[in-house]
């Protein structure tokens, strides 16, 4: 039974951790660039530095001391992001809806000022990075997602993640906020993957903790086909990413902005494997068609019509 199931995840050509790391991550992702993107406030000065549309940086808290400036640096702001520069998952990142005399956070919550300071010195504390180390708290724009996904989503924001090997855009999927998630696009703490046609940029089937569905649990609302604004450009700013940071095998993390536009949200040198269950289908042989033409793929073009040209979802 155990050697049937291999032998038929293979022929689907699916990828799996251990093959991930050791055949990809490993091989195409050097150690020294990994800080380029775990650290998100690197990578967010990064991406600006070579024109790449981020959320707006408001400022950065990166000691105890500096929480007395705050209610100046906030006072232009009805609302914002305060995430730990060194997290991951998704985890420790607050989202402030309106900001009065109270703090209004996007999942029904109140907070008053003590509170909010107190969050932010467990961030510095580093209760939410990679591996306890001491972090800083970035203070951003909260992005006003497009209506596009208004109504598959729950109150949180929307992201895409793509995975980019060596250039081009592998394999898509949109991350849709539930009720479970806390309004969170993280798909471990129960939001959607929807897979994505990338040579239309259409979405596709939807999987939620591993089971297939079609409709949104909490807003009812069929997930398949919705068309993404502006796919084209989200893909090249995608593949863009591989110039910005060297790393050959990278999940990038993308929102759309009602006024904005696309977004890069983080970048991730050991992406999760689901997209592969959203789209149905296995990474690894799109991957080995890469490596086979990679001589080919010399600029940010011709990795974007490579992409659509070979894996959209009727090849």
């Amino acid at each position: 039974m155990i050697f049937g199931l291999g032998r038929q995840l293979a022929k689907l050509g699916l990828l799996g951790i251990n093959r991930r790391n050791a055949e990809f991550t490993l091989k195409y992702n050097q150690r020294r660039l990994y800080p380029l993107v775990d650290d998100k406030l690197l990578t967010k000065q990064l991406a600006q530095e070579a024109g790449i549309a981020v959320p707006e940086l408001y400022g950065v808290i990166e000691a105890a001391y500096q929480l007395r400036e705050l209610p100046v640096l906030l006072h232009n702001y009805a609302d914002f992001v305060v995430k730990p520069s060194r997290g991951s998952g998704g985890e420790g990142i607050l989202v402030i809806s309106k900001s009065t005399k109270i703090y209004h956070r996007m999942d029904g919550a109140l907070m008053d000022k003590v509170a909010l300071n107190h969050y932010i010195l467990n961030i510095l504390s580093g209760t939410y990075s990679l591996g306890g180390h001491p972090d800083k708290a970035i203070i951003e724009y909260r992005v006003q997602f497009d209506p596009v996904f208004e109504k598959v989503s729950y109150k949180g924001v929307p992201d895409i993640r793509i995975i980019v090997f060596l250039g081009v855009p592998v394999m898509g999927m949109v991350r849709l906020p539930t009720r479970m998630s806390g309004g969170k696009a993280n798909l471990h703490q129960g939001a959607i993957g929807t897979g994505i046609d990338i040579a239309r940029g259409s979405t596709l089937t939807a999987v939620w903790h591993n089971k297939i569905v079609e409709d949104h649990p909490d807003t009812g609302r069929f997930i398949t086909g919705i068309k993404i604004p502006g796919w084209s450009t989200i893909l090249e700013l995608a593949s863009r990413c591989y110039l910005l940071t060297g790393l050959g095998y990278q999940g990038v993390d993308i929102v759309l902005d009602k006024d904005k536009g696309p977004l890069i949200l983080e970048l991730n040198a050991r992406p999760g494997l689901n997209i592969q269950i959203a789209n149905r289908a296995g990474l690894l042989p799109r991957l080995r068609l890469i490596e086979r033409e990679r001589q080919n793929l010399t600029s940010v073009e011709r990795c974007v019509a490579f992409a659509q040209e070979h894996f959209g979802a009727e090849n």
